[in-house]
């Protein structure tokens, strides 16, 4: 090939072909407006030049450039980690590839604790000339969001199509995917109860985030139905990591007044980490302490021992969340609410599956 074809630009094409520009650009996009005679005499006029437009001129001629945006507060985390699989998956189905943008505005398994403000991420999504942006967690999580945050996400949702998975904000001009967070707790604690533990703790999740205020606020309500004495001594928040969890269990164990016989973990990598407390304290689970968790990760079968916990069907709400944000962009989406009810997978750390019947 020449480096006389290699340069050819659509206005040669336009030329060479005897059409204008706008003509060229609709048989590049299978449009329906042109007869089939144009249609093939252009098409052979781009086969015999090998003209091929660059992202940035497809992006002219179609308006898209087939590129999405997503924020995420981090990548570390079991749970965005899963939820952003699934996003790239049907991303790459549907013809689009992915500028992330990792925040760690939740910190971060691996010790990044300064976090990135998403307004910064939100102009420079805009710069990019993206189709569409998907937000994952961040300071939509917050119990109070802040009206500066309100005001920039409503000025980059009046810009671009914007799915954000979190709190529906009024009068914000985005797509809002929301599910019910405290989903479950209800029965793990049920499931405790009926193998005899009473002493039950609730371990990890940060304050002010809307998982944590949700999964504590079913954890307190459901002991109250059920008549079971909620001890304030036996909360032990931190964060979300295994490392919150071990600092969190740890400090449940110092006393034997706040030593329980059950734990309700926030997720499953906080569980792991109270199990390692556990363990250091030369204490068993589930023999001394049952180890139930509010949110599966993909290496809980393959613990020690297995986790008792919740698939939240964190891939379905990926999925309905990319498929949302396509929505959005061709102009056909309405904010959801993932209603669907997560699954209690019982295995060895509650002790059900070692046929114990606790006596406290």
């Amino acid at each position: 090939m020449s480096d006389e074809q290699k340069k050819i630009t659509i206005y040669e094409i336009a030329k060479l072909s005897g059409v204008s520009v706008s003509t060229v650009s609709r048989v590049l996009n299978n449009s329906p407006y042109v007869s089939a005679k144009t249609q093939a005499h252009v098409t052979d006029i781009i086969e015999k030049y090998h003209f091929s437009p660059s992202t940035v001129a497809r992006a002219m001629i179609s308006n898209h450039t087939q590129t999405l945006g997503v924020i995420i507060s981090d990548i570390t985390n079991p749970y965005f980690s899963e939820l952003y699989l699934e996003i790239q998956r049907y991303a790459v189905d549907f013809g689009y590839s992915i500028i992330l943008c990792n925040t760690f505005y939740g910190g971060s398994s691996h010790g990044v604790s300064d976090a990135i403000p998403e307004n910064t991420y939100f102009q420079m999504i805009l710069d990019k000339k993206v189709d569409g942006v998907l937000i994952l967690g961040g300071e939509i999580d917050r119990d109070t969001i802040s009206d500066s945050y309100r005001e920039a996400l409503n000025r980059m949702g009046n810009q671009i199509p914007v799915v954000v998975l979190g709190q529906s904000i009024p009068d914000c001009s985005c797509t809002f995917v929301d599910r019910n967070l405290s989903g479950g707790v209800s029965a793990l604690i049920q499931h405790l109860l009926a193998l005899g533990r009473r002493k039950i703790g609730f371990v990890g999740g940060e304050q002010g985030i809307r998982t944590t205020t949700a999964r504590l606020n079913a954890y307190m309500q459901t002991l109250k139905n059920l008549s079971v004495p909620c001890d304030p001594a036996l909360i032990s928040l931190s964060n979300y990591y295994a490392p919150d969890g071990y600092r969190a269990m740890a400090k449940l164990l110092e006393k034997p007044e706040t030593t329980p016989t059950a734990i309700l973990c926030i997720n499953d990598a906080v569980a792991q980490g109270a199990i390692r407390a556990i363990a250091d304290k030369g204490l068993r689970v589930p023999e001394d302490i049952s180890v139930v968790s509010c949110d599966q990760f993909p290496p809980a079968e393959y613990s020690c021992p297995r986790l008792t916990t919740l698939d939240q069907q964190n891939s379905y709400l990926g999925r309905m969340s990319i498929m949302t944000l396509i929505g959005a962009i061709n102009q056909d989406s309405e904010g959801i609410n993932i209603s669907h009810e997560p699954r209690l997978i019982i295995r060895e750390s509650c002790g059900a599956r070692l046929d114990y019947r606790f006596q406290e």
